[in-house]
């Protein structure tokens, strides 16, 4: 079984790089091994996957990723964290199945990625950027066909909520453009350092194709960004500078077979389309 990295090792670690974890960089490293190694199971990793992590860290999670995977892509914004991670993981021999990218994820795209063509998204991301990371790598790298990412619990709650329930918003919809998605279960606060002051949860997005239609995917996110912008309106007020006017939003409403009285938060991805669809 692979040695991974412990409570004792990841302060040692973080000692020896004079490492300060920052709220900023949403630094919070996972010390146990039995929560990792779930990760990877549920994540499915298959030997022939090719895994981006963004926001390795010290690479608890990247070592368990290595051992199962074909490569690891390592996307590491902070550049003494970057510099490690080679080193930790030469120490296990098994350098020649990683590639570290110093950059922004926010940033990234296929051509940034050393040659690779990662299959799956496996990544403990910083609460500040997890869903514009998410939706961001889904669009720069269509070759994702799965992803499981740990997020704040809410954020989680909101990426996999269904049309109707109190925190399906943007991220939802968003989300459901590109995936099946879904809460793949609870990540208690202690299996982490420092500890955070709130609950982790796993979210599990597989890929499928959007929803057909004539619309553009920049037609249908603007209308879902309207239609949540004032979430206590109805459509027809939500969408009156969208379509130029109340009226106007009205008959695009109509058009796409959605009750202008109705909110944003009781469409599905396949409602937007449709108003995308007849855009004045």
């Amino acid at each position: 079984m692979m040695d991974l990295l412990g409570p004792i090792e990841i302060r040692n670690l973080a000692e020896k790089l004079d490492l300060r974890p920052t709220k900023r960089l949403g630094q919070n490293f996972v010390i146990d091994g039995g929560t990792v190694r779930r990760i990877v199971r549920v994540a499915e990793v298959a030997p022939d996957d090719v895994v981006i992590e963004v926001g390795p860290g010290l690479g608890s999670l990247t070592l368990a990723l290595l051992a199962a995977a074909k490569h690891v892509v390592a996307v590491e914004i902070d550049p003494v964290l970057a510099a490690q991670l080679p080193e930790t993981v030469a120490g296990r021999g098994l350098s020649e199945k990683l590639t570290v990218v110093g950059a922004d994820a926010l940033r990234i795209g296929p051509g940034d990625l050393a040659g690779h063509v990662p299959t799956a998204l496996v990544a403990n991301l910083p609460y500040n950027v997890a869903v514009p990371v998410v939706l961001h790598l889904l669009e720069s790298l269509p070759s994702l066909r799965k992803s499981l990412v740990m997020v704040q619990s809410e954020v989680a709650d909101r990426l996999a909520a269904p049309p109707g329930s109190k925190v399906y918003g943007v991220p939802s919809v968003k989300a459901a453009w590109y995936a099946d998605v879904r809460r793949a279960g609870p990540v208690g606060r202690t299996v982490f350092w420092p500890v955070p002051n709130v609950d982790s949860g796993l979210v599990s997005l597989v890929r499928r194709d959007p929803p057909s239609t004539t619309a553009t995917r920049e037609q249908v996110f603007a209308v879902i960004d309207a239609a949540f912008a004032q979430r206590r309106k109805t459509l027809r007020a939500a969408l009156s500078t969208w379509a130029g006017s109340p009226s106007a939003a009205e008959t695009a409403l109509r058009a796409a077979g959605v009750d202008p009285s109705a909110r944003g938060e009781q469409l599905d991805i396949t409602a937007f389309t449709r108003i995308a669809e007849n855009t004045p």
